[in-house]
């Protein structure tokens, strides 16, 4: 059943706000900078209010614990809304601007930074202790910060409210709020058809909800609807057309398929078809029509109008965990690994699959390249950032590399995951790479094929996504 959250929860880590500890130094211009071009400059940024970060004097309780189809989550307690739609805890104020303004959501040791996508400026920062993995909530303002356990809702600060044949958009600063949605090794949060699901790895809890909840009142999550897969596994949900929902299956040891379940609430979703034919089942993305496909380690399985297909490695054991997909294309990108037994295997093959046609194409590329280096154009462009400091612009249909962009200097994958490395985010016709060897940040036209502007951060740069106000 739907309902919305009936528990005041006070996260143990409270938001603090940062300023900038150090002022970079001058550094030379990256690889890539057309000459005469200088790396944007960085104004000192700005503190952000304190006021979410408050500490609430104690915890109000209202209604029982959570039972299946039951949301849970927190909220800050005693603000009334703001107008817009601001959260509680928030600064108040807000700014009209002339349009939408993206911004750019930053993870590093100390916290999280905001940007203006269009200067790199640094309009904002917040302190959150430990490894932060960052989600884009769906809605274009909101991001969700998987901590462990919680997804923690960041308000990044830009939103457009629609009226009729028009809209107004607003800014002001971005603020990590106390209001989360509880969980237990909370892991990837998918937006699709509307609705956000988000996967805890620890009990195999999965929530849906409409993320436009999310500044409808403040302080208070938006309703949710619970499913509980049958094992817990490190796993991933994805909402589908007409409240249908694509699940994995597996348990603490491994993945091994997907199930789709009908509309419904709670555990009330009848199966309507599941393939357990995808040994460590791994990632999701979607591509053109509502192809949905998940990685397997011999291949990958592709949901496409109501049934589900398996494409098949042309290796034994040839893994395609990674994927990025895109509306404008058929074909999925995704990375490709043959050795099972590698402590961390550095691919120089990416892997393409066609959604209607069932026909993959692996490309060597010349270079290396991370988990983190996928992503995709505005017309579906296979975009990959190689170790070697370029990023590639490839044809999906035919697997040619059009152009080669020099971003960053080369560098080596760390053999630990969760260490920072160059990392792509593509937000309309701008692809952005963090270098965290420099502390810098990269901006490239994709239409010029030329870095546009660079710019230095206050901190090494880890995870990044953005939000398009």
């Amino acid at each position: 059943m739907k309902t919305r959250t009936g528990v005041i929860h006070r996260l143990t880590h409270a938001s603090r706000f940062l300023s900038p500890s150090r002022t970079p130094g001058s550094r030379p211009s990256p690889p890539g900078l057309q000459p005469g071009s200088q790396p944007a400059s960085r104004p000192s940024p700005p503190g952000l209010s304190a006021a979410a970060g408050i500490a609430v004097a104690a915890l109000l309780l209202s209604g029982c614990a959570a039972d299946p189809g039951r949301g849970s989550g927190g909220r800050v307690p005693g603000a009334d809304p703001q107008p817009g739609g601001q959260p509680a805890g928030s600064p108040p104020a807000r700014q009209e601007v002339q349009g939408p303004a993206p911004r750019l959501v930053l993870t590093h040791a100390e916290g999280i930074t905001v940007l203006d996508a269009r200067s790199l400026e640094v309009v904002g920062e917040a302190g959150l202790d430990g490894f932060n993995r960052l989600n884009p909530a769906g809605d274009g303002r909101h991001v969700l910060v998987s901590t462990g356990n919680a997804f923690r809702v960041f308000d990044a600060g830009v939103w457009t409210e629609r009226h009729g044949d028009h809209g107004h958009s607003y800014a002001a600063p971005p603020v990590l709020t106390d209001v989360a949605f509880e969980a237990g090794k909370s892991g990837h949060a998918v937006f699709h058809s509307g609705r956000t699901a988000l996967f805890s790895d620890g009990s195999g809890k999965v929530e849906v909800f409409d993320p436009a909840g999310l500044a409808k009142e403040a302080g208070v999550l938006p309703e949710t609807d619970v499913y509980t897969t049958p094992e817990a596994h490190h796993g991933v949900a994805v909402p589908l057309e007409d409240g249908k929902l694509l699940v994995t299956l597996g348990d603490d040891e491994s993945g091994r398929g997907i199930a789709v379940l009908a509309a419904g609430t709670g555990q009330d979703r009848a199966e309507l078809v599941r393939s357990e034919d995808c040994p460590g089942v791994h990632g999701e993305a979607v591509a053109g029509h509502d192809a949905v496909v998940v990685g397997c380690e011999n291949g990958m399985l592709v949901y496409r109008d109501g049934k589900i297909s398996k494409v098949s490695s042309p290796d034994d054991y040839g893994r395609m965990g990674n994927q990025a997909g895109s509306p404008e294309s058929p074909v999925v990108l995704g990375d490709y690994k043959v050795d099972k037994d590698a402590v961390l295997e550095r691919p120089t093959r990416i892997s393409l699959v066609n959604t209607e046609t069932a026909a993959l194409q692996l490309v060597e590329l010349g270079a290396s390249y991370s988990f983190r280096s996928l992503g995709r154009g505005p017309s579906g462009e296979a975009l990959v950032l190689g170790t070697d400091g370029a990023l590639r612009i490839i044809d999906p249909m035919t697997g040619n590399i059009a152009s080669v962009v020099p971003v960053v200097a080369a560098w080596e994958e760390s053999e630990t995951w969760q260490d920072p490395r160059p990392t792509l985010f593509v937000q309309g016709s701008t692809a952005y790479v963090t270098e965290p060897s420099s502390s810098s940040i990269h901006a490239v036209d994709l239409s010029s094929g030329k870095v546009s502007k660079s710019a230095e951060l206050p901190h090494v740069p880890n995870e990044l996504t953005g939000v398009s106000g």
